[in-house]
């Protein structure tokens, strides 16, 4: 998919890396998106290089962040990831500088981490899906 997206919101939660079998790595985050009366969460992940944006970024800080919108099907299931690519501290919150290590769109996109999710051959179950 060729379309980006930027979204701008606060840091809420900043998940810890996860690394599977296959050496594959990714880290997921929430940002707080104000949306009238009932504010939206949204998770984002980030994937292989683009990880080390989110090192220097603390709960409380406004960012923008850009990213894919990557579909996949697994054994008759869909899922949707988020896949941030370029993160900006854009100020107003408690950490400091800009995280972003790139300035353009990168020229190519890392793959979906649902395929590599995989790769260590669990089983979902249907408890494990939140929805």
């Amino acid at each position: 998919m060729a379309n980006s997206f930027e979204l701008n919101g606060t840091l809420k939660v900043l998940e810890d890396l996860q690394t599977f079998a296959s050496g594959f790595t990714k880290r997921e985050f929430v940002i707080e998106v104000p949306d009238g009366k009932y504010p939206q969460m949204v998770k984002f992940e980030t994937v292989r290089d683009k990880i080390e944006q989110l090192d220097s970024l603390n709960i409380g800080d406004e960012l923008k962040v850009t990213f894919d919108i990557r579909g996949n099907e697994y054994k008759g299931r869909y899922y949707v990831n988020l896949n941030a690519w370029k993160i900006e501290s854009s100020g107003g919150g408690q950490g400091g500088g800009n995280a972003s290590a790139e300035q353009g769109a990168p020229s190519d996109p890392p793959p979906s981490s649902f395929d590599s999710a995989f790769d260590n051959e669990t089983e979902i179950s249907e408890d494990d899906i939140p929805f």
